[in-house]
């Protein structure tokens, strides 16, 4: 009997070694193909950088490091009998184990399969200035469940990849390396429109002024410029709307009402 015992022991002992081993293994080989990739991708020639290409080699090297991990925890759980009996008997009914499995992790695979399809699809790349939500931010990051921005003023906003592929997303980079600043200002229904558009060409020659809207507010103008660069769109918007404002009041023209 304490034979018997002391096998037993030393057999999971052996089986729990081998597991932390299955685990540790898989974690260094994902750390050393990601700083491989890393590597390799720091030592491209300048002209070879594309954001459509790395944000698909990006994501790739994700999906490769995640793959590793989950087959060294697969490893890891397979050197325990006791489990394997236990899985046999919870699973037996395999449409009970797709449900289950299916309603616990069906916001991670749905933010996974989103984030597969905007890698493949690319309506936002790294280095992109987009909006979304009413968020603007420069693209640092599209990982496996989730997109990250970066605004201006240095905020992260993390987005999920599902909401993201559902939702109305404008990309300012996607057509060329610039974009176009808009500023918005409103004049009364009494002002004379077609002197407000003359005084803001007249002040702000680099651009062009039209009229976006009229509401029971008012009628919105809207100044746009074209050639500024996505990381400089902030500033230039702000500085289309001061000088706007400011040649709407040079010309005294009126200002919607209380």
């Amino acid at each position: 009997m304490p034979h018997i015992l002391a096998e037993t022991f030393i057999e999971r002992h052996d089986n729990l070694l081998t597991a932390i081993g299955s685990v540790l293994i898989a974690m260094v080989l994902a750390g050393l193909l990601d700083r491989a990739l890393t590597r390799a991708y720091k030592r491209r020639p300048r002209a070879m950088h594309d954001p459509a290409l790395d944000t698909r080699l990006r994501f790739l090297r994700r999906i490769l490091e995640a793959g590793i991990i989950v087959i060294g925890i697969g490893v890891a759980l397979s050197q325990f009998t006791a489990l394997d009996r236990v899985a046999a008997s919870v699973l037996a009914s395999s449409a009970i184990a797709a449900a289950i499995f299916g309603f616990a992790a069906r916001q991670t695979l749905a933010n996974g399969v989103a984030g597969m399809l905007l890698a493949v699809t690319q309506p936002l790349r790294i280095g992109d200035v987009v909006t979304f939500e009413d968020e603007s931010g420069t693209v640092e990051d599209v990982r496996l469940t989730a997109t990250y921005l970066v605004t201006a003023s240095g905020a992260r906003i993390v987005i999920p990849n599902e909401r993201l592929a559902g939702g109305v997303l404008r990309n300012d980079t996607l057509a060329g390396p610039n974009v176009t600043a808009e500023a918005s200002v409103w004049i009364g229904h009494d002002a004379d429109e077609e002197a407000a558009i003359t005084a803001l060409e007249e002040a702000l020659p680099e651009a062009s002024a039209s009229i976006a809207e009229v509401t029971d507010t008012g009628i919105r103008l809207v100044v746009a410029q074209e050639g500024v660069a996505p990381g400089e769109r902030g500033a230039a918007e702000g500085a289309l709307r001061r000088r706007a404002l400011a040649a709407l009041r040079g010309a005294r023209v009126p200002r919607p009402g209380p």
